[in-house]
């Protein structure tokens, strides 16, 4: 089971945007980055492929790795650790060690 997957919430805890939060948008687990929502922007010097398509420097997300990404609890509203915990049917969910509350 990942530990963080799509559409979470996250906090960055190093690197050049620590401290911005964000929602993860993809995740690549043979890679373990994540792609989120407003962290990370590069500058990419893009050429010309297409008749539409205009060269120039263009601004985007890159991936993130996971180790550089918190949960956040949405009943804490903080960045926290979290553990696993598994059901009487078998499957596995994400606790916040915090409150006790599912992920």
């Amino acid at each position: 089971m990942l530990k963080i997957k799509k559409d979470d919430n996250v906090a960055v805890i190093a690197g050049k945007d620590k401290g911005k939060k964000g929602k993860v948008i993809a995740v690549f687990p043979k890679a373990n980055k994540a792609l989120v929502e407003g962290v990370n922007f590069v500058k990419k010097h893009m050429r010309k492929t297409q008749q539409e398509q205009q060269s120039g420097i263009v601004q985007r997300e890159m991936a993130i790795h996971l180790s550089n990404l918190m949960l956040i609890c949405k009943r804490c509203n903080k960045s926290v650790r979290f553990g696993f915990s598994s059901l009487k049917d078998g499957s596995k969910i994400r606790i916040c060690k915090s409150c006790g509350e599912l992920i």
